[in-house]
């Protein structure tokens, strides 16, 4: 009888060994799930003719990088689950700034977005992001500036790259011309240290210093990469502007630099 209440034992121990192996295995792959790209095109405001392009150019980046993508252009997508987005991509997703029935991002999709964020998510906002939602706070700080204005026209512009490493510049040139629709922003978030600069002067503007480009910054749990540049559809082609913001990309998904999971 001893025998077999030992087999019994040592049955029940190996089943509960296996049972425990197969649920860390299957929680570890869970763990190494690589994500999904979330790349989000819907506006209310003012539509880019560059999204499109946009949005072709990061979903290319993200499969290159072994990530899934979704893409959408219905605000309805943020009343599901987004257990399984790595990282969110806003492409222009503009609202109108005195008009706070255009903003989509309400209610229930604010919390899912803001919970996504503190589950250690991660933002990549492209251009006109930074015009969107002005009745929402948190996505003002989440973004880290507004829009306030831009110059007419894409002028040819004068970019500076910060000394500090970032996958966002790294391998950039340390200062290059580029055309684009240049902002000029709003309540900019004083802790936050640009990865690149548009030099005023070089486009016929008065020179009140550098003024920001992008920047990448931790918040409210996870990480927001964002550029200004991407106005024109050319812009999606050019080498510089795709390997600053694949290295955006990267960073955002916990792939790339500090803080990569």
């Amino acid at each position: 009888m001893r025998i077999e209440n030992a087999a019994r034992y040592l049955a029940s121990a190996m089943l509960a060994l296996l049972i425990f192996a197969g649920v860390a295995g299957g929680a570890n792959a869970r763990s190494r799930q690589p994500g999904t790209v979330l790349i989000v095109t819907h506006t209310t405001g003012f539509r880019h003719a560059s999204i499109e392009a946009a949005a072709a150019a990061i979903a290319a980046m993200a499969k290159e990088a072994g990530m899934a993508v979704e893409t959408t252009d219905a605000p309805e997508r943020f009343d599901r689950p987004l257990d399984d987005v790595r990282v969110i991509a806003l492409v222009s997703t503009t609202t109108r700034r005195n008009q706070p029935e255009t903003e989509w991002l309400t209610g229930a999709r604010r919390t899912a977005f803001e919970g996504f964020m503190r589950r250690g998510g991660g933002v990549m906002a492209i251009h006109g992001a930074a015009d969107s939602h002005y009745g929402w706070d948190w996505y003002g700080r989440m973004i880290g500036a507004r829009f306030a204005r831009h110059p007419k026209g894409t002028p040819t512009g004068t970019l500076r790259r910060s000394a500090a490493s970032h996958p966002a510049i790294d391998g950039l040139p340390a200062e290059f011309r580029h055309t684009d629709e240049w902002y000029w922003l709003a309540d900019v978030d004083p802790t936050l240290k640009p990865l690149l600069t548009l030099s005023p002067a070089s486009i016929g503007e008065p020179d009140t210093g550098p003024q920001p480009i992008a920047w990448a910054h931790a918040f409210d749990g996870g990480r927001v990469f964002y550029t200004a540049l991407g106005h024109t559809p050319e812009a999606w082609q050019d080498p510089v502007v795709l390997k600053h913001v694949r290295g955006g990309l990267l960073w955002a998904a916990g792939i790339a630099g500090k803080g990569r999971r």
